[in-house]
């Protein structure tokens, strides 16, 4: 048993809470605050109940490095703005005078930590570090979905410390529906794959192979599949260690009597930041100087009309290079489509990274079902994988 947020008495605590407040930035400028405002629900529940907060995430990858440009401080400013209050910070997440503040806070206030990625040993799990931590609050929750399946300091090594300890609210909706209705959906099961690499998709396409109706390929994960089945991709995105497993994927598919669906058409152009050459190529006939950046009409209304018998869709990976206007066009359409799928009921649950991106530019992040903070996280879940901080809950 995993305990929820709402299981404890929360007036008069401290909670420490692990967060995922890693989001991309451009300069100090946040460029996506999907993850930011999906930690609300928790933070405000535990200040309504009385409590007070201290809350610690990483932001990038500086290494072991006090980096500026991964600093938390615009984190910390969205973040006051978002509650309407002020936020204590502190720029050293295990400094004595960190955990001074964090100790003297008062119910109602917030207390920001500096990015726990600038010390090497969150990542490495270290005791002493984790130790270090858990002084900042008497109850350990944990909220931060993309980072569950690490075992890090702040997610892993720091439960040790702590008697009380569960989860938050957004956790709680990730496992509802990457686990709990995955495990039993309705049928037919649709999962819809795209994105750039089959290295990462292939836990997802070992588990849906046996158990969806029907796989849809397109992003540039498909050309992959088209070299194993001999076509020529031009200069399209190739994972050449790949091929093979991708051969052995359509031979399973086909010995399985299940339906992999590929693009049958795509947008080509001479390169990423040149416009398209046609209106669309058949996949039989990529010109050897074209890449392939997007799927064609002719694909899309193909996937849709298969998106739309489904009764539960799994969707990881745009279509295309959907942050160009000119290969945005798969990802847009198959995007509203599975909007308005959602809306009759049909379970449409979205992995995270590119694909709530693709979401959150074509303002469609709140139309499906469920659409998940976690990249790694959600690709481990989906593929039926038990997410080591989670378990480390475990009570």
């Amino acid at each position: 048993m995993i305990r929820s947020v709402k299981s404890f008495d929360l007036k008069g605590q401290t909670v420490l809470m692990r967060l995922d407040l890693n989001v991309p930035l451009s300069g100090e400028i946040i460029q996506d605050d999907f993850r930011i405002k999906a930690s609300l629900p928790t933070i405000n529940y535990c200040l309504n109940e009385g409590a007070s907060i201290v809350i610690m995430s990483h932001l990038g990858r500086p290494g072991g490095n006090n980096a500026k440009q991964y600093s938390l401080v615009p984190v910390g400013e969205a973040l006051a703005s978002m509650l309407e209050i002020p936020i204590k910070f502190s720029e050293d997440c295990i400094s004595q005078d960190s955990i001074n503040t964090s100790l003297s806070l008062k119910p109602g206030e917030v207390h920001l930590l500096e990015n726990l990625r600038f010390y090497i040993e969150e990542e490495e799990n270290n005791v002493e570090f984790a130790n270090r931590l858990s002084r900042h609050g008497r109850l350990y929750i944990n909220d931060a979905f993309g980072t569950a399946h690490r075992e890090h300091a702040s997610n892993s090594g720091i439960v040790n410390n702590f008697k009380n300890y569960g989860i938050g609210f957004l956790i709680e909706k990730e496992i509802k529906y990457l686990k709990e209705i995955i495990n039993k959906p309705q049928r037919p099961l649709v999962l819809l794959l795209g994105g750039a690499k089959v290295s990462t998709k292939i836990k997802l396409l070992n588990r849906y192979i046996h158990q969806a109706e029907k796989i849809i390929i397109g992003g540039g994960i498909a050309f992959t599949f088209f070299k194993a089945m001999g076509y020529n991709i031009g200069k399209s995105l190739l994972e050449s260690g790949m091929v093979e497993k991708a051969r052995s994927i359509i031979d399973l598919a086909r010995r399985s009597g299940k339906d992999l669906i590929l693009p049958v058409d795509v947008i080509c152009s001479e390169s990423i930041d040149h416009s398209p050459v046609h209106s669309s190529i058949n996949i039989r006939e990529i010109p050897d100087d074209l890449i392939g950046l997007d799927i064609g009409p002719r694909s899309i209304e193909k996937f849709n009309e298969v998106l739309s018998s489904a009764s539960t869709i799994i969707w990881n990976g745009p279509m295309g290079v959907f942050e160009k206007s000119g290969f945005s066009n798969g990802t847009r359409m198959i995007s509203n489509n599975l909007a308005k799928i959602a809306e009759s009921d049909v379970a449409v649950i979205a992995g995270g990274g590119d694909t709530s991106s693709a979401l959150k530019y074509f303002n469609l992040i709140e139309k499906l079902t469920h659409v998940s903070t976690g990249g790694g996280a959600s690709l481990e879940l989906l593929s039926g994988k038990n997410l080591k901080a989670i378990e480390k809950l475990e009570v």
